[in-house]
């Protein structure tokens, strides 16, 4: 993954991110008791979801500040610090989600490879993440505005369609058996710092190497140039896609 973490910000500030993916844990079959691997589980919020579900959830996180976090959150919980396309669990799981993780990581198929490594046969894969197209209106406003000053504007989130990833889980033995790509215009907090703020947690790498003046001007350049389309009322929105998908191990 490409991004290191303030994690208490995050947990307080972007809440919506493990809010919306409470709805995604019900995709799952499993019976009670079932070991549920939490890929990507920051601060753990989800993966205490899973466990109120009956589930033995236990998590997965490369950030030791949201490991951290998430042990402080539920100190009676199991959590592993790792990569999610290194990690190997002493025997496999039965279930692995994910929530918002995916679009971080840059080689999808080590990626499904190791899952599918720590996943029974017959597991399930619950997952969901940026799609294509996601908060293009942004990243497409700072292209343009990084060209106007001479400079590359890098994307670093690895955004893909159902026909690109469906076909990376097939290769490793994970059959999707249900999938849909759909918008999710997401409010940010903090009201007209929102934009703002989305860019600063969210596009670290970037704007490296940028000084904090040229920074600071490109972000109002581009709250300028969004406004219309993005804030109402005082409130941003980001143009969000999300990907979301269920997957059962068969080989």
């Amino acid at each position: 993954m490409n991004i290191d973490w303030n994690a208490a910000e995050y947990h307080s500030n972007f809440s919506f991110v493990y809010k919306y993916g409470e709805e995604l844990t019900g995709l799952f079959t499993l019976k009670k008791g079932s070991r549920v691997a939490d890929v990507g589980c920051g601060s753990g919020v989800l993966t205490q979801k899973l466990r109120t579900m009956g589930y033995d959830a236990f998590g997965i996180d490369n950030s030791a500040e949201m490991i951290a976090l998430a042990k402080r959150n539920a100190p009676d919980m199991h959590f592993i610090r790792a990569d999610a396309t290194q990690f190997t669990l002493e025997e496999p799981a039965d279930g692995i989600f994910s929530n918002a993780v995916f679009h971080w990581i840059d080689d999808h198929d080590l990626l499904a490879q190791n899952l599918a490594r720590n996943l029974r046969t017959g597991g399930e894969l619950v997952c969901e993440f940026g799609g294509k197209g996601c908060a293009e209106a942004v990243h497409g406003a700072l292209e343009d505005i990084f060209a106007e000053r001479g400079l590359k504007y890098r994307r670093t989130f690895n955004f893909k369609s159902i026909g690109e990833f469906a076909p990376v889980l097939e290769r490793h033995g994970l059959v999707p058996t249900y999938c849909t790509l759909f918008p999710r215009p997401t409010l940010q907090a903090e009201g007209e710092s929102g934009l703002k703020n989305w860019i600063l947690t969210f596009l670290k790498e970037p704007f490296a190497g940028i000084e904090a003046g040229e920074r600071e001007d490109i972000i109002a350049e581009a709250e300028r140039r969004l406004r219309p389309a993005l804030c109402k009322d005082g409130q941003w929105y980001i143009d969000y896609m999300r990907i979301r998908i269920k997957a059962v191990k068969v080989q």
